[in-house]
């Protein structure tokens, strides 16, 4: 088939490329403009580039709605659209233009985690298994119907950056035997049930920003997800930011107050955690390693030179 790409970092590149891999025809590269912004320089592998040293013709955009990218488009004459990791709406008039439609490639186990930073969002919430869909592109984000998927299973000490590296390895197998299941001329694939979605927002700031009232568990795993090379999860400590490197659930349990510097512990040292720390049931979170804000990395027991005192959200 003839093949207009939508893209954008590494997933979009990754698209790219098993497109110039394969028996289609890839005949514009349309990807966004190189951004500043924190998360978007992390798996920031150049679309453009790749396209231009395949020869492919390459139209950069915020946003696909003006009417000379239309024009582009219909002289381009795609039979599928085929978008990954494109980060603003695609409007109807561009999705429904090639004649069997846009193919959209995301990187959750659709209709779950639909929207922004599934693999960071999923490992927060401690699901099993991540992975790829790709579906038809309707006018609701991420909800069209699913032409092939593919997991991969979350080991206990897997980081959203092994994640990441699990998945994208994904996209090539899911994108081109959804395109060959479309070459092929089937029509009618998998619907998603709406009653299973969910919709998640970009990550900002305050989303890395560890609350002490969450239950341990959920902390370790924010900090897995923050891993590097994503903003590490931080709190305060006497006012300074503090940033949290490596953390685990500790074996014993502890009761007060949540955020309470408290017991070293094997390699770490043991804050109280969770909204009903007081009752004693709960487990704490044993910080291992840190980062102060002056940029220095060093093991939390020699951070925390003696017990006692608070970690909190804000200084």
């Amino acid at each position: 088939m003839r093949v207009v790409m939508f893209g954008y970092q590494t997933w979009g590149h990754r698209t790219l490329q098993a497109l110039l891999d394969s028996d289609h025809e890839v005949a514009m590269v349309v990807t966004h403009p190189r951004s500043e912004h924190a998360y978007e320089k992390i798996w920031s592998d150049s679309v453009a580039d790749l396209a231009a040293e395949h020869g492919v013709p390459v139209v950069i955009r915020n946003r696909p709605d003006d009417e000379e990218l239309l024009t582009l488009l219909k002289e381009a004459d795609p039979d599928i659209i085929v978008a990954n990791n494109w980060r603003t709406w695609i409007p109807p008039r561009v999705y429904s233009l090639p004649r069997r439609g846009t193919l959209n490639v995301h990187d959750s186990l659709l209709p779950k985690y639909a929207g922004f930073s599934p693999l960071i969002w999923a490992l927060i919430n401690g699901e099993q298994e991540v992975g790829v869909t790709a579906h038809m592109m309707n006018e609701e984000l991420d909800a069209g119907d699913i032409v092939a998927q593919r997991a991969v299973p979350v080991g206990p000490s897997d980081t959203a950056t092994d994640l990441f590296h699990k998945t994208v390895d994904l996209i090539a197998p899911v994108t081109i035997v959804a395109l060959d299941l479309i070459a092929s001329g089937q029509t009618e694939f998998t619907r998603q049930d709406r009653s299973r979605a969910t919709f998640f927002h970009k990550r900002a700031e305050d989303d890395i920003r560890i609350d002490w009232n969450w239950p341990a568990e959920d902390l370790e795993r924010l900090i897995r997800a923050q891993s590097a090379p994503y903003p590490a999860a931080f709190t305060h400590h006497r006012g300074k930011r503090l940033e949290v490197l490596g953390a685990v659930v500790s074996q014993s349990r502890y009761g007060g107050t949540p955020g309470r510097i408290f017991y070293r512990e094997g390699d770490g040292v043991v804050i109280v955690a969770g909204a009903d720390a007081r009752t004693g049931r709960n487990h704490g979170l044993a910080i291992t390693r840190v980062r102060t804000d002056d940029g220095r990395e060093l093991p939390a027991t020699e951070y925390f030179t003696s017990m006692g005192g608070y970690l909190t959200t804000h200084p």
